[in-house]
């Protein structure tokens, strides 16, 4: 089952994925792996549930805004020059007042109010005087003449009726939920989120406790939450490096994507392509040119789960999040392609072959590497706001940038 990446992210992919038989190959394309796979299944939701979700279908007003010609300001609508008779009052919720005004009167208006037909422009009250039915403009000279329509919202202005508001894709944020709202949606048609469960693998792993010779604390567990909220995450499981224990792992269930940590590459405890191999999986990604991040790879079973391998260093894992995972997740989830994001990097020691990923800050519109970006250590990653994606033969300039916090 292929898929897209995000449009932001299409510079790394192009750069980076290439099949197994030349891991060097260089293509200015995105692969078959990478291809469109159908977004996950849609539900109608009640506004508040629909937050975080990508919108399945856009969202079109269903009245225009404003319903009805309001007024801007406290104040009185008035018809022709002055003075005007007042001809009464309105405030924000009543309903259209049943008259036409005619020149020569006003009617008091609050901000909100609907304003009676006919209304020329809005006096706001603190420029204008009224001694019982009589209203007055204050300080003449300096505004007359008012311009037509001033302070008047008419009906339809900020939004037609059947106008699209939000095209399908789109982030459901809390002002998308407010819009949908102010157009008349009680629900919103959205992709539900894909769900995940991860497995780490790795007989060198603790999850407690200190470090010690041979033994290393599990550092890509405890991140993947953070990077994974467009995902509803399943669960973890911790495995040896054991190819049945494995096999069993992968075995169906409600997982859309499973996410293995280690296993990847091709030592001798390295089971996951051999493992994939038995169930007949079809692999769309394996290996990639790139610094750090080498080993990941993408699968989909026979039963269309997807597989993603991240390589067991930390860094390089946080890498294949990026650049693999979190635009698949997003594919499934339904959610737009993102714009890319660039920013200029000075020299950092470009790859003669392959793409590097550089944690960086930034400063402006400048990229500060932040260091300390060994594969195995993610205390540059930890340090940096993003990671500067450098292609080959770079000597400075623009660079696309990938924000490492949890926007997925």
């Amino acid at each position: 089952m292929p898929f897209t990446p995000s449009r932001g992210l299409h510079t790394v992919f192009g750069r980076l994925y290439h099949g197994s038989d030349d891991e060097h190959a260089l293509d200015a394309r995105p692969p078959d792996g990478t291809r469109r796979r159908e977004a996950l299944d849609a539900t109608e939701l009640a506004l508040p549930d629909a937050q975080g979700l990508a919108l399945a279908a856009g969202v079109r007003a269903l009245t225009g805004q404003p319903a009805c010609d309001t007024s801007a300001m406290d104040g009185y609508a008035v018809t022709g020059p002055g003075p005007w008779r007042i001809a009464g009052r309105v405030a924000a919720g009543d309903p259209v007042p049943e008259l036409v005004l005619r020149s020569g009167e006003a009617f008091g208006v609050a901000t909100g109010a609907p304003v009676p037909d006919g209304s020329d422009f809005v006096v706001p009250v603190e420029l204008c005087s009224a001694d019982g039915t009589v209203l007055r403009e204050a300080f003449l000279a300096e505004h007359r003449p008012a311009t037509p329509g001033r302070h008047i919202r008419r009906r339809g202005e900020d939004w037609p009726a059947g106008a699209e508001l939000m095209p399908a894709g789109s982030l459901v944020t809390p002002a998308v939920l407010g819009l949908a709202a102010g157009a008349g949606h009680d629900t919103l048609l959205a992709h539900r989120r894909p769900r995940v469960a991860v497995i780490v693998t790795g007989d060198e792993l603790l999850h407690t406790g200190l470090p010690r010779p041979g033994r290393v604390r599990d550092a890509i567990g405890p991140m993947l939450p953070g990077l994974l909220t467009r995902a509803d995450l399943l669960g973890t499981t911790h495995l040896r490096d054991d190819p049945s224990a494995l096999t069993d792992a992968l075995a169906p269930g409600r997982a859309d994507v499973l996410v293995t940590c280690g296993a990847s590459s091709v030592g001798p405890a390295d089971h996951l392509r051999g493992v994939l191999r038995s169930l007949d999986a079809e692999v769309l990604v394996s290996g990639v040119s790139c610094r750090p991040g080498h080993p990941m790879l993408l699968a989909v079973l026979p039963d269309g789960r997807c597989v993603v391998g991240l390589p067991g260093n930390p860094f390089a894992a946080l890498a294949a999040v990026l650049t693999l995972l979190r635009p698949l997740l997003d594919a499934l989830g339904g959610h737009a392609a993102r714009p890319p994001v660039t920013a200029w990097l000075p020299d950092v020691g470009a790859h003669r072959t392959d793409t590097r990923l550089v944690p960086v800050t930034r400063s402006g519109g400048l990229l500060v590497p932040a260091g300390h970006d060994r594969p195995g250590s993610l205390w540059g990653a930890a340090l940096a706001d993003a990671l500067a994606v450098v292609p080959p033969g770079h000597r400075g300039g623009e660079v696309e940038v990938l924000t490492c916090g949890s926007a997925s």
